[in-house]
């Protein structure tokens, strides 16, 4: 592991600061500088932008994401035992780094934030797919971020990227895919990570599209969606007759079949749907 910085390497840091991981957290780190920073150059060019990191622990993405140029970054972290750790990382950049001890669940980041911003984490196992859906479900669109670079479960990287017709596709996809670019960029096995998960990983990376692939009121497309994958099992005409009384007819607006399931309907045809649910 070569250096990329004049800091110590990781496990020299955990030993230091006896920052174990912690199950309870969702912890497992990466300890592999050259990895932390190749996942940070999957975020793109960070030299005129702000960073938002969730959950650093002792600072291996930190240190990747400030090496790779980052203007500056804000981390937010929930663990009192890493804040030893990273202020030694604020002081050898200073002025670049700034950290937050707090629940990322329960803090507004945009006051400590100066556009173009990023999002860059090794998502807490816990709260990933939690502060995933607030990314991509704002009061507003676009968002205050650019982009999503994202280390999730690889089980839950592929529900952000799948296609209709398999079984990962559901509301995730959806919800990623109607608002953001969405592909893995970086899988990494669980003897990446200390501890090592009893799961494989994946990065993600989303790109905020300027507006949503297709016209649908955000609402009413997540009542649909929702309704038809909570029954997922069933023909659509079942499982939406709670949408709308005549909800055959408003398939049938929409150019879906009734007796279709929700796999198999593309994001096109839920948003098409979703408008003529939304219809007089």
């Amino acid at each position: 592991m070569s250096a990329i910085d004049s800091l110590p390497p990781l496990r020299d840091v955990i030993n230091t600061h006896d920052l174990r991981a912690r199950k309870s957290l969702g912890q497992n780190f990466l300890l592999d500088l050259n990895l932390t920073a190749k996942i940070a150059r999957q975020a793109g060019d960070l030299t005129g932008c702000d960073v938002l990191e969730i959950g650093p622990g002792p600072g291996g993405l930190t240190r990747g994401l400030l090496s790779e140029g980052a203007r500056r970054v804000l981390a937010i972290e929930k663990d009192a035992r890493c804040m030893p750790a990273l202020a030694e990382i604020a002081e050898a950049y200073p002025g670049r780094l700034q950290v937050i001890e707090g629940d990322a669940l329960e803090i507004d980041p945009l006051q400590y934030l100066t556009p173009p911003i990023r999002v860059a984490a090794n998502l807490p196992y816990n709260v990933g797919t939690e502060l995933l859906v607030r990314w991509l479900t704002p009061k507003d669109w676009p968002p205050y971020w650019q982009s999503l670079t994202l280390m999730f479960q690889r089980e839950v990287a592929q529900r952000i990227v799948a296609e209709p017709g398999s079984k990962a596709y559901g509301r995730l996809a959806l919800l990623a895919q109607w608002r953001a670019d969405a592909q893995i960029v970086l899988n990494l096995p669980p003897e990446a990570f200390t501890p090592p998960p009893k799961v494989s990983s994946a990065v993600v990376h989303l790109t905020a599209l300027a507006q949503p692939r297709f016209p649908a009121d955000a609402a009413v497309l997540n009542r649909v969606v929702a309704a038809a994958f909570n029954q997922r099992r069933k023909m659509l005409r079942a499982a939406l007759k709670g949408v709308a009384p005549d909800i055959e007819d408003r398939l049938a607006t929409a150019g879906i079949k009734p007796t279709e399931r929700a796999e198999q309907v593309s994001l096109e045809g839920f948003c098409a749907l979703a408008r003529a649910v939304a219809a007089p």
